[in-house]
């Protein structure tokens, strides 16, 4: 059964679609988009914004991949390094800013305290919490439309300055003074199994530099090899 939302919470959420041009037939849906799982703490009867990040997130995967195909000749590996980009926590927790997802937050009082309403992981997952709800509310049309409304200048950014692939600048340069490879080692994972946060080092000789964090382990991996990179 839906919740039901106070005037004041109704005609936020209206204001958002509206400056992003977004039509919800279900505000409610739209609204649990914005619930992270720490407000569950304090009202025992509210839903989190999990499953709707999990789904959102494969809609994101699907929509970025098929407008990369789409406009760009480049081979399968600069696609993927483009995408791992553009989909990214670095790359969704701004644009989820701009657009004043941290505004319509619910979270429970001890991450509210703790500045969770402006950590990049809360944000990112909200984003994709919010693509997986208008995917459901409004199907894959509407859902693909508001994905590339951020996506494209997304891609824009990575093609103008370029794919910085840290591991391979990392390696090269180290191989050249050292004769060895860098080694990566995930030191923690933390997280729900389908949204995992990777904690990763990178060690060279004796120094080892990290750790960095990604949301998955070739993300936390370039983090790292940019620490070292920075350091040396």
């Amino acid at each position: 059964m839906s919740s039901v939302l106070t005037k004041e919470r109704t005609e936020n959420l209206l204001a958002f679609c509206k400056a992003q041009g977004m039509s919800f037939n279900d505000l409610t849906l739209l609204d649990q988009a914005f619930h992270h799982r720490s407000l569950i703490n304090e009202q025992k009867s509210a839903k989190n914004n999990e499953r709707l990040e999990f789904l959102g997130d494969s809609v994101l995967g699907m929509v970025t991949a098929a407008y990369l195909y789409r406009t760009l000749e480049n081979p399968e590996g600069d696609l993927a390094k483009i995408k791992s980009a553009v989909v990214s926590e670095k790359a969704l927790a701004p644009v989820a800013l701009s657009i004043g997802v941290d505004a319509l937050l619910l979270m429970g009082h001890g991450e509210e305290r703790t500045g969770g309403r402006t950590k990049p992981a809360i944000l990112a997952d909200c984003m994709e919490a919010i693509i997986g709800a208008y995917y459901l509310d409004s199907g894959y049309k509407k859902s693909e439309e508001f994905v590339l409304s951020f996506i494209k200048p997304e891609v824009d950014k990575v093609l103008e300055h370029g794919m910085r692939d840290f591991k391979t600048q990392l390696q090269e340069k180290y191989q050249k003074t050292h004769k060895a490879y860098p080694v990566y080692s995930v030191v923690l994972r933390e997280g729900p199994e389908h949204r995992q946060t990777f904690y990763v080092t990178v060690t060279l000789g004796d120094a080892v530099f990290g750790p960095a964090k990604g949301n998955s382990k070739k993300e936390a991996e370039q983090a790292a090899a940019k620490i070292a990179l920075d350091s040396i």
